[in-house]
Order: structure tokens, then C-alpha cells, then sequence
């Protein structure tokens, strides 16, 4: 006797395999009279949603490369000797292109401010303080999270900070953040 080849099997003994993902609904309501379902209210669904978004960071690579290696990069225009904290591709006082330069990572606190709320990927962390920190020899301010103290009575404008970096980078700004230095 010749075995039967299950690809070739027929349509009807098909039978389509139920997974459990997307939505699983229960219970939805259906009249039993079918002239009634304009009045219907409608099914509302929540769907979690995920893309992959591919970006670059083009002319600011250099400074995640900095972080993912524990340094700060900003950048210096060799024609008014301005250093920035946050890097610029050209002087915002000339317009000349500048080059990239190390600054030091310890500074002050410049100003600061308590976030009693965030966005989703800080939401776990409120409250959270941010700085604006100052260095010598750089002309503009470095916005970073302070963390260690407790609350905003424990810092103060001229504090000295020194910043720390992810063990394992994520190739964000949030791979620096600053704690106190004394």
C-alpha cells in the first residue's frame, strides 16, 4: 500500500494553527437581530505598535563615540578660540568650521532643576535633577541628569560635579550623567 503524501492532502482536513498573539477578545456582544447593528458601539482595541527605526547620527558620531570610551568631545573654533560643551559642525560666532576637542569632565553646576515627571523612558526615575554644568576653558554649558543627591536641597549653584559613564553604552546622550565631586 502506497502512503499518502500529507502535502497533497485535501483542503478540508487543512487546519490552520492558532497562535496566542495579537488581540484575544472575549465576550463580544453580537444582537440576535442583525438590523440592530448600526447601533452597535464600536470595538475599541489597544495594540502595542513597534517599528525599527534606522537613523544616523552623522555629524555628532563622533562625540557618542567619545562616550562609549569615557570622554567628553565638544568642539573649538580654531579662529575665535570658542569651545563648545555640546559640539557644533561650525562657530556660531564666525560660521567656520570647528574640530573636536576633549573637555574635562569635572565642572560646576551652573543651574539645575527637579523633574517630578518625564518622558516614558524616564518615568521609573521622577523625581530626577537635571544640570546644566560649566568648565573651565569651554564657553557653553553641557546639559547631563545629576545623580546622588537625594533631593534639590542637597545641591547648589557652584557645586563641583565630575561625570561618570555607562559600562555598556547605548549610544545615547544619557550614556554621561554627572554626580558630585566633593
Amino acid at each position: 500500500m502506497a502512503k499518502k503524501n500529507p502535502a497533497k492532502a485535501p483542503a478540508e482536513s487543512k487546519k490552520v494553527e492558532e497562535l496566542m498573539t495579537g488581540t484575544t477578545v472575549f465576550n463580544i456582544p453580537l444582537p440576535a437581530d442583525l438590523k440592530t447593528l448600526k447601533g452597535m458601539s464600536p470595538i475599541v482595541i489597544k495594540q502595542p505598535y513597534h517599528i525599527d527605526y534606522i537613523h544616523s547620527y552623522g555629524q555628532d558620531s563622533p562625540f557618542f563615540a567619545g562616550l562609549s570610551n569615557g570622554k567628553l568631545l565638544g568642539t573649538k573654533c580654531g579662529k575665535c578660540d570658542y569651545t563648545y560643551a555640546t559640539p557644533r559642525l561650525a562657530c556660531t560666532q564666525c560660521g567656520r568650521e570647528t574640530k573636536w576637542v576633549e573637555i574635562p569632565q569635572t565642572g560646576r553646576v551652573h543651574t539645575f532643576t527637579t523633574c517630578y515627571f518625564g518622558g516614558e523612558e524616564f518615568l521609573k526615575e521622577t523625581p530626577f535633577h537635571l544640570v546644566l554644568v560649566e568648565f573651565d576653558g569651554v564657553d557653553t554649558l553641557f546639559l547631563s541628569r545629576l545623580i546622588g543627591p537625594a533631593g534639590p536641597e542637597d545641591i547648589r549653584i557652584g557645586m563641583k560635579v565630575k561625570a561618570k559613564f555607562r559600562r555598556n553604552s547605548q549610544l545615547k546622550p544619557t550614556d554621561v550623567y554627572f554626580v558630585p565631586a566633593e
